[in-house]
């Protein structure tokens, strides 16, 4: 997400008070039960409140004017090597462009969990990809993630979402099932359907969007990510994982800095100690310096640069750790 999108979270916000969320619709009263997903969420709690997730993608993929290099394999070992000694589950966002090496080697290096991100749920041969890996790696994929901002872009609707739900889960009902979209996307009557459907909630709580985070100080952005989680508890049919929320490390012009960023995780932790219901990943691993650029991804579209969208990463593009991640304690090789 780039920071051009604040505008329009700011809209949807409205005249909302500092620490104030939109309210959600109607909590629903019919979540179904997916039996065979049940040990698949159990281990993804597990994963949570005894280690970390960080979401990745690989730092040798590119997008450039919609076109994609993939990332190689040499590569992705050596992102994963850096990450295992703070972090031992992985959320990605593609299943394809190189990322069929990410299951095999996370799993050499003892990662404990992973949700896979499929970009292009409507592709089905990325759905094939990510369903193949979780055949083959079942202790390791304990959910598929189908599609990121899908409903924000406008690139699918919650029945179509829905449908592709209902058709992974008949193709592999171990293993648990879960789309990925900002927060305020769950408040909206129209989504609750889909939600019903879903084994967990990922969701995507940015404060830096929110009109008054420049000057805020870093309890009032934690206890913003506080808030929605609860506003949210009510809607979920089952636990609730924050995707995306941090800070950029820069431009300092913007008001980033690997301090605030650092000074944010440590108020986020301290406010929101992982728990079975709610819990955050960290984002993101790596910079991605392309990202300044295309962020978007999409062929033709505006040229803008958002340098902000390079510096998400709590290491930056040579996997060199940054204050956020020194700050964290490694954890044991294996689980």
């Amino acid at each position: 997400m780039t920071l051009s999108r604040a505008a329009v979270l700011g809209t949807l916000l409205g005249s909302a008070l500092l620490l104030a969320v939109p309210a959600p619709a109607a909590a629903p009263h019919d979540c179904a039960v997916h039996t065979a997903a049940l040990p698949a969420v159990t281990r993804l709690r597990a994963a949570w409140l005894s280690g970390r997730f960080v979401a990745y993608q690989p730092t040798s993929l590119q997008v450039t004017d919609g076109r994609i290099t993939t990332a190689d394999p040499a590569s992705i070992r050596a992102d994963l090597s850096v990450l295992r000694r703070r972090f031992d589950a992985l959320i990605t966002y593609d299943a394809v462009h190189g990322a069929q090496a990410i299951p095999g080697i996370a799993a050499e290096l003892k990662f404990r969990a992973l949700i896979i991100g499929v970009w292009d749920p409507a592709d089905a041969s990325e759905r094939a990809a990510a369903l193949a890996a979780a055949r083959r790696f079942p202790q390791l994929v304990a959910a598929i993630s189908l599609g990121n901002e899908l409903l924000l872009a406008h690139r699918s609707d919650p029945q179509q979402l829905a449908a592709l739900v209902a058709e992974v889960r008949t193709q592999f009902p171990g293993v648990a099932l879960t789309v990925s979209e900002p927060f305020h996307i769950f408040y909206e009557p129209a989504t609750a359907g889909l939600v019903r459907q879903l084994d967990f909630l990922l969701v995507n709580v940015h404060p830096v969007f929110q009109p008054w985070f420049r000057d805020a100080p870093d309890g009032a952005a934690a206890q913003f990510v506080v808030n929605v989680l609860a506003q949210l508890a009510p809607l979920a049919c089952g636990p609730i994982l924050v995707k995306e929320t941090g800070v950029p490390t820069a431009p300092a012009s913007a008001g980033f800095s690997e301090a605030r960023q650092a000074a944010f995780y440590r108020e986020l932790a301290r406010q929101l100690p992982p728990a079975p219901a709610r819990a955050f990943a960290w984002f993101a691993a790596f910079d991605a310096p392309w990202r300044a650029y295309d962020a978007t991804g999409v062929p033709g579209a505006a040229s803008a640069v958002h340098e902000e969208e390079a510096h998400w990463g709590l290491y930056d593009a040579q996997r060199r750790p940054k204050l956020a991640a020194r700050e964290l304690t490694e954890l044991a090789a294996t689980p």
